[in-house]
């Protein structure tokens, strides 16, 4: 080997060996802005009557580093059945919003330090003749990155928290309460003759749909019932639930065991015969509770199959040691 050639081989040796000891010996300082923010409380709902206004004290603290937040209203609607919204771009309805404190205004830029706690308070007030009906926003907190030493703000944490606010405006006091029941069925892939069959040990996924055909938001709250024909008895609760105005909810039910998709009640254990379902929700005091039931059938099949299989292996053996003892007898 030439003497160029084994200089450069000791030189590639020492870079590699240097590289090695640099990330293993070295330490790397790498500074990165934390942010973690609360916001409390994180729902409201408030009954206000047209040309009355609302004051609430909202309360901001921060966890981490320093920022610079700002605080503004935008309405949101429902999104789909399993309590997610959107949020509007834009303001738009007839809610006025206000902060009542001498130091802080909507859409106005703050300081918060870190361990700060700050108090916003939250003015809301319905002019003469603002139609009867449901009005939902949120109460966003956004933050902006503190400038660095070069007056830079790229690279550098932003972040936002809301807190939804569900706003019923009804002049006499009275609100328009309506729901049904529009789905409460087991998932089963296997249907003859229409009915749900499933193994005794599989997962028993159930779903429960509930449409509010009101004007106003509904809170819906009950059980479900689960009773097999061997006189086993579950019942399963159903937790109160908002239910947005024209608007449609997968209700969910606990305790529940898991499955990769969206479903009120997971039922897990052994099932052995016919079973039946029983859903019961309260969505108003003077109101007659929404039921609807369903039923579903369990059955062995794992057992079955290997009992079969186990017959035929040994349908199989008793045939060959009965022909083999005839051959002995010849």
């Amino acid at each position: 080997m030439t003497n160029k050639k084994l200089k450069s081989n000791f030189l590639f040796a020492f870079c590699f060996v240097v590289l090695i000891f640099a990330f293993c010996f070295l330490n790397f300082k790498v500074s990165a802005q934390e942010l973690s923010l609360g916001i409390s409380p994180p729902l409201l709902e408030v009954v206000i009557k047209p040309d009355k206004s609302v004051m609430v004290a909202y309360k901001i603290d921060n966890y981490a580093d320093p920022v610079i937040a700002r605080a503004k209203i935008l309405p949101f609607e429902p999104l789909g059945n399993q309590g997610n919204i959107k949020i509007a771009k834009d303001f738009s309805g007839p809610v006025r919003f206000s902060l009542d404190n001498s130091d802080l205004d909507l859409e106005k830029p703050f300081f918060m330090k870190t361990r700060e706690s700050k108090q916003l308070l939250l003015r809301m007030r319905l002019p003469e003749g603002t139609p009867d009906g449901d009005y939902y926003y949120t109460l966003l907190i956004e933050t902006e990155p503190p400038p660095t030493v070069d007056g830079s703000t790229g690279g550098r944490a932003k972040g936002t928290i809301g807190a939804n606010i569900l706003i019923t405006v009804t002049g006499s006091g009275m609100t328009e309460i309506s729901g049904k029941i529009v789905l409460f069925d087991v998932i089963s892939k296997f249907k003859p003759f229409g009915w749900k069959i499933f193994d005794s040990n599989a997962k028993i996924p159930v779903v429960l749909n509930v449409q509010n055909n009101g004007k106003n938001v509904i809170k819906a709250e009950g059980e479900i019932v689960l009773n097999g024909n061997f006189g086993e008895k579950a019942t399963y609760q159903v937790p109160a639930q908002n239910i947005l105005a024209q608007s449609q909810r997968l209700i969910f039910a606990t305790p529940s065991a898991e499955i990769d998709q969206p479903t009120s009640l997971v039922l897990s254990g052994f099932f052995l015969g016919k079973y039946k379902l029983a859903a019961s929700l309260n969505i108003g005091e003077s109101l007659t509770p929404l039921t609807a039931s369903t039923s579903f059938v369990a059955l062995p099949f794992r057992w079955i199959i290997g009992f079969i299989f186990a017959l035929i292996i040994g349908l199989i053996l008793i045939k060959r040691l009965s022909r083999n003892e005839d051959e002995d007898e010849a």
